[in-house]
């Protein structure tokens, strides 16, 4: 089983590393400080099974996994927090270990990993779930403040303020930003309830605008509008977008 370790604590790693030297059938291919290298190495080194913290700085465990998407091996969350313990589960995690590590306990939850891919049981979550999970995360009352988008072997960091508007097509959003598009596999319905609902606003079915970066709104035709953007874009606005933007700018 060829393992892959991910913890921001350098002492964390070197720990898991000398617990598995004694397993057999163990095999540690790589250590990531971080989830941007975790991301790196899974592709990389296509490892079956990843050792993942859940609290680091940059990216969490969990926005690791979504990134990862389909691409995501067995996980193995290790966490200092035992309140990330049910979500860990939610998101097909193999187990999850509570630190400091004891080493019986790595051993059972490293046999379950096998059972599980040997039967081919090891799924990883969807998209959408993990980006529930990653909302759940969040304190009470916060809102989304980034967009994760991975491109190719690139991981962009979105801030939302620099977002101009998100437009739905099909099972994908176009993220719209200083003059550039970024797409990610993720629902309208979900994105909105993340954003502040006091800034971005459903103007559309398929379109959400910051409206930050509204210029002015011009009728086009009767019962229809369309959003003039700073940047010159045109958006339609529909009859219900219109009145949600009336309450807002009004």
């Amino acid at each position: 089983m060829r393992i892959l370790i991910v913890d921001d604590e350098t002492l964390a790693r070197a720990y898991l590393v000398e617990q598995l030297a004694g397993v057999a059938g163990a095999e540690v291919v790589g250590q990531a400080a971080n989830g941007f290298e975790a991301v790196k190495l899974v592709d990389e080194l296509s490892p079956d099974l990843v050792l993942l913290d859940i609290q680091m700085p940059k990216l969490s465990g969990f926005e690791v996994l979504e990134l990862l998407g389909e691409r995501a091996p067995a996980v193995i969350f290790v966490t200092a927090y035992d309140e990330f313990a049910l979500r860990a589960f939610e998101v097909h995690a193999v187990d999850y270990l509570l630190k400091p590590v004891e080493p019986p306990r790595l051993k059972s939850a490293l046999e379950r990993a096998d059972a599980r891919l040997r039967n081919g049981a090891a799924l990883p979550a969807s998209a959408q779930s993990t980006q529930a999970l990653i909302a759940a995360t969040r304190p009470p009352g916060a809102r989304l403040d980034r967009v994760l988008i991975r491109e190719e072997s690139k991981v962009l960091v979105l801030p939302v303020e620099k977002l101009d508007y998100i437009e739905a097509q099909d099972d994908y959003l176009w993220f719209n930003a200083d003059g550039k598009r970024h797409r990610k596999q993720q629902t309208m319905s979900d994105l909105e309830t993340q954003l502040d609902p006091t800034r971005f606003v459903r103007i559309h079915r398929s379109y959400l605008l910051n409206i930050d970066r509204l210029s002015r709104l011009e009728l086009y035709s009767k019962d229809s509008w369309l959003a003039i953007l700073t940047s010159g874009a045109h958006l339609p606005v529909s009859r219900a977008g219109h009145a949600r933007l009336k309450e807002l700018i009004s």
